[in-house]
């Protein structure tokens, strides 16, 4: 209904992991049926109920990871939200990465840098604005929550948390959340606003600063084939006529002092271990 690929992002875990645990709640659609009909051994379905009255700053997406969460038993927890795919040419490096930082318990996490596909699977987007890298590994030996679905926190004692010392996993997210169709979108964005205490605008691809697109010229997930074909049927085009926001001047000069200095202006939820 939402136009996630969450069958496609789970299928790209599957052969990193000795099991996959998918939390899902009630839906409209045949959200559960589709991860049955996947019919994989390490495949664990846990089925939760939502707190509809949660609605502050999304923080019931974090009550969901969690859950998920906390039902991982291996030494790392891979974590992957519904539009996020693994890309099999970087299996290798994860799993390398994992038996590196293993016995080095001052690595909590690994960090993946991120391709966030945007309008068709021929561009992508780069801007302070969208974070470029994050924890996406965990280690199970942690106390460590998620305040919303995107992050983590590690709890230093039981009133004070802090982001996850973290080392470079040599591996990419490719999220192709902003490629579902239009209609799709709108929808989502709706259906959303509600956890997050607000009444959001539809989205509009074309509504888009031009100078943070990049033309990708990768390869995509082989899993992702199918989905795209399916997905992507026209060319994006960004709106000539677009008024930059304050926002967007602000992230121009960011990458614009990036260029000169060298340097990632994005906020990160980690701490990188060098």
């Amino acid at each position: 209904m939402l136009g996630y690929p969450f069958v496609e992002s789970i299928s790209s875990a599957l052969p990193l992991c000795d099991e996959f645990i998918v939390n899902v709640g009630d839906s409209e659609d045949d959200t559960l049926n589709m991860v049955k009909q996947m019919q994989s051994p390490k495949i664990r379905i846990i089925q939760s109920q939502w707190n509809e009255r949660m609605t502050t700053k999304g923080y019931v997406y974090g009550q969901q990871k969690s859950i998920a969460h906390f039902n991982c038993s291996g030494d790392w927890a891979l974590y992957l939200e519904g539009d996020e795919v693994l890309h099999e040419d970087d299996l290798p490096r994860v799993r390398a990465s994992m038996e590196k930082y293993l016995s080095n318990g001052r690595v909590e996490a690994l960090v993946f840098d991120y391709i966030h596909l945007y309008g068709d699977h021929l561009t992508y987007v780069s801007s302070p604005a969208w974070y470029r890298k994050e924890v996406r590994v965990i280690r199970n030996t942690v106390r460590a929550y998620s305040p919303d679905g995107l992050y983590f926190v590690v709890l230093t004692s039981n009133k004070r948390g802090r982001y996850p010392y973290a080392a470079p996993s040599g591996a990419r997210i490719y999220h192709y959340g902003y490629v579902r169709k239009q209609e799709q979108m709108t929808e989502k964005v709706r259906r959303v606003g509600k956890y997050w205490g607000s009444s959001p605008d539809p989205k509009d691809y074309s509504k888009i600063d031009p100078y943070i697109l990049r033309e990708f010229r990768g390869s995509h997930p082989s899993v992702m084939q199918e989905w795209l074909a399916r997905n992507v049927t026209s060319v994006f085009k960004a709106d000539p006529d677009y008024k930059l926001t304050l926002r967007d001047k602000k992230h121009r000069l960011a990458m614009r002092i990036e260029g000169l200095l060298g340097i990632d202006t994005t906020h990160k939820h980690f701490r990188l271990v060098t």
